[in-house]
């Protein structure tokens, strides 16, 4: 059986409501609002979230949840989990572009030692369970490691 689910963000720009043109706002119903530029590498407002942060972010995390989720139907403790996430987005002559590639780079503490084998593999199956990975069309590699608590 299909479920869909629906997601809403509402994005609003003014002329001079910010000091840089670029920046803008992003509303989530009941959640704070995300003060958003380009990236600073296009002339955005630096201190601002960008559009290009937010994507890796969203991957990042993804992951995490979904990796969290397999651990436990694995019986898998995880007591700590760091990732840097790192994209690199090509400009092309033309000035489009994206995003060809992204690492991730999660380093997992986990309870028992004796399952460290097991949790480095369950990162493949988070990855084919993160709704964001499937929604994307660039690499993803993942560069777990494993400590012991």
């Amino acid at each position: 059986m299909k479920k869909e689910f629906c997601f809403k963000v509402q994005t609003s720009w003014r002329k001079d409501q910010f000091e840089n043109s670029k920046t803008h706002s992003s509303a989530i119903n009941g959640k704070e609002d995300l003060k958003i530029s380009a990236a600073r590498e296009f002339k955005g407002e630096s201190t601002a979230h960008n559009p290009e942060d937010l994507l890796l972010s969203a991957l990042s995390s993804c992951h995490m949840m979904s990796y969290f989720y397999v651990c436990q139907q694995y019986g898998v403790e995880v007591v700590a989990y760091n990732d840097e996430a790192i994209g690199t987005l090509e400009l092309r002559s033309d000035l489009s572009g994206g995003f060809n590639k992204v690492e991730l780079n999660p380093i997992v503490t986990i309870k028992d030692t004796a399952l460290e084998s097991l949790a480095v593999s369950l990162h493949d199956e988070a990855h084919k369970l993160c709704f964001i990975a499937n929604s994307i069309n660039f690499i993803i590699e993942i560069k777990p490691v494993i400590k012991s608590f």
